[in-house]
């Protein structure tokens, strides 16, 4: 007995089915592929920050259930507590200042190598080797060096008729004092610039210079359009980076005040007066040290949102700069 053939409706919805069918396939297939780095993200990104969100507007101690409260976290973090607003002064001005001397000094340094004909893997060595050190035993030894009674950068110093600073135990020489350390730990960006430098086409410079460019001009023209994604991504890294500025700090603030270890020794984060104290440390101190997981939130979220804004900025910022490029 013959079959009836199918109407061309049938035969369209079929297609559709099978369509519909492949296509789900390669969205199981793409999920499929996507599954690590989803959970990784779920795991270790979203839950983190949905949580940070919750307990911002909870009274939580990390023991007893959690309560509501509403603003009363984010009231006392903006009015109440005596830490939040200095650290965050100097948080921002370890972004602006720090990254920026950062970003030109490894660059600097970078483009010092690349021009050296004799001696550059001696020269690279000595400049990387304190990238390697620990950042505690790093620190240490830098305030140890600049110890205003006994260290060695003050003795050249009055030995050559110049001012002797207080360095760490002086507010207003703090955070030049971490700056320099930060300076002398600048290997990683020298590595990174000097890798983008040798990159840079060799013609380039050639007819540059048959042109007439001076040297600032090939850099300008030549060299920095070249690696000015790496500038970029040096920046951004240095402005995350410096937002998580916790250890350096606070062990410098403990050295120079000589609380570096024992019990029963009572420290204030900040050493001297707050000049040392960052957003970070407010976080530990807050959620681990007081127990007050809400307000700490507050301050994580506010944290988290300084770097998300200061990242967006200088993409927006890198992405204008490309079209008037083009």
């Amino acid at each position: 007995m013959a079959t009836a053939p199918l109407s061309a409706a049938t035969r369209a919805k079929a297609g559709r089915g099978a369509l519909a069918a492949k296509r789900r396939r390669s969205a199981l297939r793409t999920l499929g592929f996507l599954s690590p780095w989803l959970v990784g993200f779920g795991v270790f990104f979203a839950y983190p920050l949905v949580s940070t969100v919750y307990f911002s507007f909870m009274e939580y101690d990390g023991f007893t259930k959690p309560t509501w409260v509403g603003l009363k976290n984010w009231a006392y973090v903006f009015q109440d507590n005596p830490f939040f607003w200095p650290s965050l002064r100097n948080t921002l001005w370890l972004v602006l200042v720090m990254v920026t001397l950062r970003v030109v000094f490894g660059l600097g340094i970078g483009l010092l190598i690349t021009k050296v004909r004799t001696g550059a893997g001696l020269f690279r060595t000595l400049f990387y080797l304190p990238y390697l050190a620990p950042p505690v035993a790093a620190t240490m030894s830098f305030v140890f060096l600049l110890n205003p009674g006994t260290g060695p950068a003050n003795t050249i110093l009055g030995g050559l008729g110049l001012g002797e600073p207080d360095w760490f135990n002086d507010p207003d020489w703090s955070k030049p004092s971490l700056t320099l350390l930060a300076l002398w730990c600048v290997g990683d960006l020298m590595v990174v610039f000097m890798a983008s430098l040798l990159d840079v086409p060799k013609e380039q410079y050639e007819a540059a210079e048959l042109d007439g460019a001076n040297a600032w001009q090939r850099l300008r023209h030549v060299t920095l359009p070249h690696i000015s994604p790496i500038v970029l991504f040096a920046v951004v890294t240095g402005v995350i980076a410096t937002m998580q500025y916790y250890t350096e700090p606070l062990v410098a603030a403990k050295v120079a005040s000589g609380v570096i270890g024992g019990s029963g020794q009572h420290f204030e984060p900040g050493y001297p007066d707050k000049s040392t104290l960052t957003v970070p440390q407010v976080v530990y101190n807050l959620g681990f040290q007081r127990f007050d997981t809400g307000a700490a939130s507050v301050v994580a979220l506010v944290l988290f949102a300084l770097a998300m804004a200061f990242t967006v900025f200088l993409m927006r910022r890198r992405s204008g700069f490309m079209a008037a490029e083009d």
